[in-house]
């Protein structure tokens, strides 16, 4: 299957009712380790529900992964997946997916320069410290653009409400600037203690 520019198309997969999955590509019934080994070769695949047509992608990405750390292959550390429940439901919420992108994209992109830098780290403890010293100022300017992107509705958040606004909308608004102006506060002091730290490196 290829698009007019050569570039193979979306897979659709299946998902009967007894939970079986059907790649309609090879008209055949696939596992989730089939699944996951399309993601490993960076095919796209799309998998809906064969009766509603329902879009069921990230349900079964998310099984996946769920399978990959009951089997052992600890990739989420326990404290990072405490963070992410936390962020379910919060006025933040939707400024969290945009820095993860954003994250993941830098690390793939630069996965063989960490795979050296890690063979490296291996024979030399000042250079493990040097590597993590990079990469979370890496992740803290990402996650400044992250915040920066979510400025605009911070600034809606913070201004007076209009006359027709009711008091708890206002109220609403001004919990949300609060908890950004938390978050930039909390950043800043992250910033200066890695300062601290890479100024007593010198």
């Amino acid at each position: 299957m290829t698009k007019s520019n050569g570039k193979s198309s979306e897979i659709v997969i299946k998902k009967y009712a007894n939970r079986r999955l059907y790649d309609t590509s090879t008209s055949q019934y696939v596992t989730l380790d089939y699944l996951r080994d399309l993601v490993k070769k960076g095919t796209d695949f799309q998998v809906i529900d064969a009766k509603s047509g329902e879009d069921l992608t990230r349900g079964v990405l998310a099984q996946i992964i769920f399978e990959e750390e009951s089997r052992g292959a600890n990739l989420l550390p326990v404290e990072f997946l405490r963070q992410l429940i936390g962020f379910y439901g919060d006025s933040l919420q939707s400024v969290v997916p945009g820095y993860l992108q954003m994250s993941m994209n830098s690390f793939s992109q630069q996965q063989e320069e960490f795979r050296d830098r890690m063979t490296e780290a291996m024979t030399s403890p000042q250079a493990s410290m040097a590597m993590i010293e990079e990469q979370t100022r890496r992740n803290m300017e990402m996650f400044g653009q992250a915040m920066r992107m979510f400025s605009p509705f911070t600034a809606a958040a913070g201004a007076a409400p209009a006359s027709g606004e009711t008091a708890p909308a206002a109220e609403t608004a001004e919990k949300e600037s609060d908890d950004v102006s938390a978050m930039r506060e909390e950043l800043d002091a992250m910033r200066a203690k890695l300062d601290q730290l890479l100024d007593s490196k010198k």
